[in-house]
């Protein structure tokens, strides 16, 4: 299969600007995916797991490696950061509080503004990195747009934690 070369070259940028806020560093980072660690993410639903690969995400701008199972959600949520994501396998569903939505599949990138709601479902097993510009954080909403507590969503006792908040629609 081949690969367009304006494509590699996109890859190239799209990365590059992944880790802009990480310049600071003075040298070579390399992380190989067979030596990665994954670990529950806090905040995060059990079904997604990521390993750091740069950066500290409690701290400032990082680049995490994340794998979800097959029909994980990540109900609405926004974060302070720009979250910049890019499909390395499987298919995933980046579903926006004004309604679009986006499929995501191996080699896709989606770059979500700082506080945008939005959702996250891995239909398919996947794999992707995270890119975070200032430290990683993450708010849960209700239907209404309000912001309610990480324990009830990851407890599932939030009671309209499947309704889309206030301007979303849903696709059928």
């Amino acid at each position: 299969m081949r690969f367009p070369i304006g494509a590699a070259f996109s890859a190239v940028l799209v990365v590059g600007s992944m880790v802009q806020s990480l310049r600071a560093q003075d040298h070579v980072v390399y992380a190989a995916s067979a030596n990665s660690k994954f670990l529950n993410i806090p905040g995060l639903p059990t079904c997604v797991a990521g390993s750091v690969q740069n950066g500290d995400p409690s701290k400032g701008g990082s680049v995490i490696f994340g794998k979800g199972t097959a029909g994980c959600r990540i109900p609405w949520h926004w974060h302070t950061p720009t979250e910049q994501l890019m499909m390395v396998t499987g298919r995933a569903k980046v579903e926006m509080k004004d309604g679009s939505s986006v499929t995501l599949r191996s080699g896709d990138y989606v770059s979500l503004p700082t506080k945008h709601v939005h959702q996250f479902t891995c239909q398919t097993a996947c794999t992707l990195f995270i890119a975070s510009d200032v430290a990683f954080d993450i708010h849960y909403v209700d239907a209404s747009g309000n912001e309610i507590p990480q324990d009830e969503v990851l407890k599932g006792k939030a009671s309209a934690k499947n309704a889309p908040p206030k301007g979303a629609k849903r696709d059928n």
